[in-house]
């Protein structure tokens, strides 16, 4: 196994478009089959999958500074960056390499791509002016200055991409080593703007975006991670239904335009009373809203911890005609903890491990607060049980 990871070359590291570094990987790493692309849903009929934990919280292990996260590329960036986590994988590569390489031994059979944040619009808050410091609002024209703005565009596919084939490479590394094929699943977060919510509450009916303006933001992101060779793509921690709405159609063009076509997963993040974040669905009416696309799998993760998610985890199992997958919080937010989260390993693989006796799931894994300590405690749990059966003929992308 190697011990380092695989960096872009030079010419990427003075701020050169990250399109040109896409001949060089395609040289390195061999394109997927279609067979072997869509092999995950055989898995996850066969057994429970494990998908990763938390990279922001196993970064934090790391003890990282702004120093480190900035660089010499990004030393005189206007804002600060140590909570831009997905600008890691171009500043600290070995860091995320080592990351990916743990939660791989530890057990994960689907690896995400540290790229929750990369898109212009989730960027241009570390790196563009906001305009209300100055007493004036981001708006639609506003973000249309950053679908325009090169910089944005150019990192957020250089993010995307170099991220995409950091986990490729260490997915493709330990598989080769044990002989069990992993799976690289394209991150798709939320953005820091909603389609469903007013910011001013004195003009209900205002947006500070447009749904087509966040469905390019998206069609840029997922173009940069199929080029990075993901086996999936995971719209995750869905807490506004218009915006994963946007999201999806964005996947949609770009598998018609592109004539290429993976397996979509979808996640969302509820609250304590069972309803997504900001557009305040049910968990069947967030079923109802995407169940058009035919994903491989659709689940919960993040919000809340295992024991909360349970009862909304029933339901849509009891709902949804495909995978179903759980990645909870380690409980609730702890200061004093180690991970920031209440759960320790052998706690999360309990309550997991009632989701498995229950038949409630196809994915388990874990979000905030989930070290590779974590995943390692579930993996052993899981191993052997049964996963929830559903019918695999309406399961998938279309």
């Amino acid at each position: 196994m190697h011990s380092q990871c695989t960096k872009p070359d030079a010419t990427c590291e003075r701020g050169l478009p990250a399109r040109r570094i896409s001949l060089r990987y395609h040289q390195i790493f061999t394109m997927f089959s279609s067979s072997d692309q869509h092999s995950l849903r055989k898995v996850l009929q066969e057994r429970i999958a494990i998908i990763d934990g938390a990279m922001g919280t196993t970064i934090r292990t790391y003890g990282m500074t702004e120093a480190d996260m900035r660089g010499e590329r990004f030393k005189d960036a206007p804002k600060d960056l140590l909570n831009n986590g997905d600008l890691f994988s171009l500043t600290q590569p070995d860091m995320i390499c080592d990351i990916h390489r743990r939660f791989l031994v530890a057990g994960a059979d689907i690896v995400e791509t540290n790229t929750f944040s990369a898109t212009g619009i989730a960027q241009s808050e570390f790196f563009v002016e906001d305009p209300r410091e100055h007493g004036g609002r981001k708006d639609p024209d506003f973000y249309q200055k950053i679908l325009e703005n090169k910089f944005l565009n150019d990192l957020a596919w250089e993010i995307n991409e170099v991220s995409a084939l950091q986990c490729r490479e260490w997915a493709d590394n330990v598989a080769s080593d044990d002989g069990r094929q992993r799976f690289v699943a394209g991150a798709i977060g939320p953005l820091t703007v909603s389609l469903s919510n007013s910011p001013d509450a004195d003009d209900p009916g205002f947006r500070v975006v447009t749904f087509d303006q966040v469905r390019e933001a998206y069609k840029l992101q997922t173009r940069a991670l199929i080029a990075g060779k993901v086996d999936t793509l995971l719209v995750e921690t869905i807490f506004d239904s218009l915006n994963a709405k946007a999201a999806l159609v964005a996947i949609r063009e770009v598998f018609d335009e592109d004539k290429v076509e993976l397996p979509v997963m979808i996640s969302a993040a509820v609250g304590r009373g069972g309803e997504t974040m900001i557009s305040a669905q049910t968990v069947e009416a967030f079923w109802n809203a995407v169940s058009h696309v035919n994903p491989l799998s659709v689940g919960l993760n993040c919000s809340i911890g295992p024991d909360l998610m349970f009862p909304f985890l029933s339901e849509l199992a009891a709902k949804a005609h495909t995978a179903i997958s759980a990645y909870p919080n380690a409980g609730l937010p702890n200061p004093l903890s180690p991970t920031g989260f209440d759960l320790e390993p052998e706690d999360m693989a309990r309550f997991l491990g009632d989701f498995a006796k229950n038949g409630l799931i196809n994915i388990a894994g874990g979000c905030c607060g989930n070290t590779p300590e974590h995943i390692a405690a579930i993996a052993k749990a899981l191993e052997g049980k049964h996963p929830r059966e559903y019918a695999l003929e309406l399961a998938g992308a279309r």
